[in-house]
């Protein structure tokens, strides 16, 4: 008589967050059980589903090389981020996984991204689009690239630090250990489950380059809510510095008008005083941007008159830039003055911030991070090419 084999725990669950996916799920769970061979893995969907997702996972796991559970959850709380949640809190494995369930995450590399986040200073291992050989060609259209790298951007703007060594915090693709995540300190609201995780923990991070494919099946679920519930997320995560940046420039527009008026009304041209006015107060909010929003960066990166002359330089170039723009708007598009003016300054307001975190104030890669990028390319026998990162 032969004993029936011993259960073990898997050692790496992957969670696969779906809503209205079917049709891609005979696909994943082949191409999964064929790269986690020899891994100890689960796979676990969490579905939000209104099709049948969920049951056409049931029938594929009978016949799965790995074991296949689903959680079926009738009000999905917290979005796409509460269904991780609820499947990391489903698993005990050491380790998870997170991927799309439409197949733009290659289930081949997985081995990769286990294999980094099981070495011994490594939190996340997080699959990058915007490193090495990555892309993000899978995107539909040129517009939907450049909203993915610009929210990326102004993301990685708004925790330079946090982000400094993650070129993509808004990957779904990603492998955690799950010691270094205190769940209890997640609050789920979006679709953005990484960025949330690194914005509220201190994360060793490595990346991997992958290139975005495109979906096997079905239609995406981008959409403009999702963008909705993406500022909302950014906004609960880290409103504190952007706000003070907005305060700062609401009080150097008050100076600004206020100093025109002095000026004019003791007979200056108004030219001569728009001009010392603009001046005045781009060098009164470098100042106070330095006291009051950006203190914690001011000794991460280069010294104060190079932050400077980049302060400076831009804000008169954005001025310049932004004037005829409201020309154009007014006078080819007819927008009321009072609402061209208004978009402008909006833009204007986020293009200052993102350039300010980004470029004036943006810290030096860590020297953990530096210390990857050497020990990688010893282990490929080159010497060490020089740090860049992905904005």
């Amino acid at each position: 008589m032969t004993a029936a084999p011993e259960h073990t725990e898997p050692r790496l669950t992957v969670i696969v967050p779906t809503f209205n996916e079917a049709p891609n799920v005979a696909e994943l769970v082949r191409r999964v059980g064929v790269a986690v061979r020899g891994l100890g893995a689960e796979l676990l969907f969490v579905d939000d589903s209104t099709d049948d997702t969920a049951d056409v996972v049931r029938a594929v796991a009978r016949t799965a090389e790995l074991p296949v559970r689903v959680i079926h959850r009738d009000e999905p709380v917290g979005g796409l981020g509460g269904a991780v949640l609820e499947g990391v809190r489903a698993s005990t494995a050491p380790y998870f996984l997170v991927m799309d369930g439409d197949l733009q995450h290659p289930p081949e590399l997985i081995p990769t991204l286990v294999a980094r986040v099981q070495e011994p200073d490594v939190d996340v291992a997080v699959a990058s689009r915007y490193v090495g050989d990555g892309s993000s060609a899978g995107l539909s259209g040129v517009v939907r690239r450049a909203v993915s790298s610009t929210s990326t951007s102004v993301t990685r703007a708004m925790f330079p630090v946090r982000l400094r060594d993650c070129s993509d915090p808004m990957t779904g693709f990603f492998a955690v250990r799950r010691g270094a995540v205190d769940l209890d300190a997640l609050r789920p609201r979006g679709f953005k489950i990484l960025l949330e995780i690194l914005a509220r923990h201190p994360m060793r991070v490595v990346e991997v380059p992958f290139v975005f494919g495109a979906r096997y099946a079905g239609e995406s679920k981008a959409n403009l809510a999702q963008g909705l519930h993406f500022m909302w997320q950014l906004a609960g995560l880290r409103f504190g510095r952007m706000s003070r940046f907005a305060i700062i420039g609401g009080m150097g527009a008050v100076a600004n008008i206020a100093i025109v008026w002095l000026l004019t009304t003791l007979g200056a041209p108004w030219l001569l005083a728009a001009v010392v006015a603009a001046e005045v107060t781009i060098v009164g909010n470098f100042l106070l941007q330095e006291r009051f929003v950006f203190r914690d960066l001011r000794h991460e990166g280069k010294g104060m008159w190079a932050r400077f002359a980049q302060s400076f330089t831009f804000n008169n170039v954005e001025t310049v830039v932004r004037l005829p723009l409201v020309a154009l708007l007014v006078e080819t598009m007819h927008v009321a003055a009072v609402l061209a003016t208004a978009i402008t300054l909006v833009v204007a307001f986020v293009v200052r911030f993102t350039f300010h975190s980004r470029i004036v104030y943006r810290p030096r890669a860590s020297s953990r991070r530096a210390d990857l990028v050497e020990r990688e390319a010893e282990q490929a026998g080159q010497a060490p090419a020089p740090s860049t990162e992905a904005v």
